[in-house]
């Protein structure tokens, strides 16, 4: 380091102006190509895009930024080392890295997204590629146990029920009748699922799974490739399945307590599903963050 640069003036150490403190501050969309391992699958390569932040006392002008960067280069160089298992636990020593390199922070968390692709087969009984979005989270105090957590964000389809029993109920009145065992007309939505789960110590969670429960609580799935008959198929599916938006985020709930019913009641569970209405300007959306002791209770 140059004289000139060891006598620059340490501005992030500066006091305050106005000594207020900070609960997040850092950095957000850095972008790193990361090697993902989880048991039974060959390693593979995503771009992860990573959020990194610390809290700041209120004493104190601002955060070295640089220390972030700095941080997620030593856990990215350990990760190739020793194969670290998932973006989650990636995170998980990110955040305790953070709190080394900020000496002066008491919090620390950190976010990981990145897209990756799972094997399905689309109603055509076609094999086909699909594109779903990973979430890692971590996050922790000093001097205490550090969080994980993985979720899913995953596009699929609803069917409006409403839709549904209104024009059937239009039909009824004018003495139509329509055959009970065939899925009625209605509006459809492209339905976007973000479901996150806690992963507790020596536990794991698996994000091909959490897909696996969006896409059973959603009225359909969605695939890139489908031809005239395969597109009839999923559309009748979903019009056999009509749900709400608040149908989805409850019936992903029950799936989760009846999947991971062992794990502790303490466990966080985040659910949201947004719904691009097809006949409205606007997106209906749910939402419900608990625990699974408050969803078995």
């Amino acid at each position: 380091m140059s004289a000139r640069q060891a006598d620059a003036p340490d501005v992030q150490n500066f006091d305050a102006p106005r000594p207020y403190k900070l609960a997040r501050v850092g950095v957000r969309g850095v972008k790193k190509p990361v090697q993902v391992h989880r048991p039974g699958q060959a390693p593979h390569g995503v771009v992860a895009t990573f959020d990194m932040f610390v809290d700041l006392p209120a004493n104190q002008k601002g955060t070295h930024m640089s220390r972030n960067l700095e941080a997620l280069a030593d856990v990215l160089d350990e990760a190739i080392a020793e194969e670290t298992r998932g973006l989650e636990n990636m995170c998980r020593r990110l955040v305790l890295r953070l709190l080394e390199k900020h000496d002066y922070a008491e919090d620390a968390d950190v976010e990981a997204t990145a897209d990756f692709f799972l094997a399905r087969t689309n109603p055509g009984g076609k094999s086909t590629v699909e594109n779903y979005g990973l979430i890692a989270q971590a996050f922790g105090r000093r001097g205490e146990a550090v969080t994980r957590r993985v979720g899913v964000v995953v596009t699929g389809m609803s069917a409006c029920p409403c839709a549904m029993e209104t024009a059937r109920h239009k039909f009824a009145e004018k003495g139509q009748r329509p055959n009970p065992d065939i899925p009625f007309i209605t509006h459809n939505q492209r339905n976007i699922v973000r479901l996150c789960i806690d992963v507790p110590e020596d536990e794991d969670v698996e994000a091909e799974h959490l897909v696996d429960l969006c896409e059973a609580a959603l009225s359909a799935p969605t695939f890139e490739l489908l031809k005239r008959g395969e597109e009839g198929d999923l559309v009748i599916q979903a019009h056999h399945t009509p749900r709400f938006v608040e149908d989805v985020v409850r019936e992903a709930l029950h799936l989760v307590v009846k999947r991971y019913g062992g794990l502790g009641d303490a466990v966080v569970v985040q659910c949201s599903s947004e719904a691009e209405e097809s006949i409205h300007k606007h997106n209906a959306y749910a939402e419900r963050r608990t625990t699974l002791g408050e969803l078995r209770a």
